[in-house]
């Protein structure tokens, strides 16, 4: 279970060790998903809203992308324990383009072609050898 000590002096908040749920290799993965849901939508769910001002659109997506955020930064914090900074990222990104290529095709009525499955081998071939094990 997580502990919590709260150091008023520092005015910081303290966790003690994680749990197993805290140490999985999957609750990043988890929580990446959902951030690049928020994410995608924040960054171009406004193309189907064209006539509306561009002001409301960056506002309607900063609302967004708070969401993002709330989910973001713990998958990271908590990823960082199972999972180098580098790791996270790629990981991050075959991630935001597995959520894209759905939200393209369902949300924005694109068409996959070819040469973006292609494109998403080769970011795929990236997270296999940035996860490669050590040993």
């Amino acid at each position: 279970m997580v502990q919590i000590s709260i150091d008023s002096a520092a005015g910081a908040i303290h966790f003690s060790r994680m749990n197993s749920v805290f140490e999985s290799r999957w609750l990043p993965v988890l929580l990446l998903t959902c951030s690049n849901i928020f994410m995608t939508f924040a960054w171009y769910g406004h193309l189907k809203f064209k006539d509306k001002p561009l002001l409301l659109v960056i506002l309607a997506s900063w609302g967004i992308a708070f969401f993002e955020y709330l989910l973001m930064v713990p998958a990271n914090r908590w990823g960082n324990s199972v999972y180098s900074a580098t790791q996270l990222k790629i990981i991050q990104e075959i991630v935001t383009l597995t959520v894209f290529v759905v939200f393209a095709i369902f949300y924005l009525h694109e068409k996959f072609r070819w040469n973006h499955l292609a494109a998403f081998g080769c970011i795929l071939a990236a997270v296999v050898f940035a996860t490669w094990p050590k040993e």
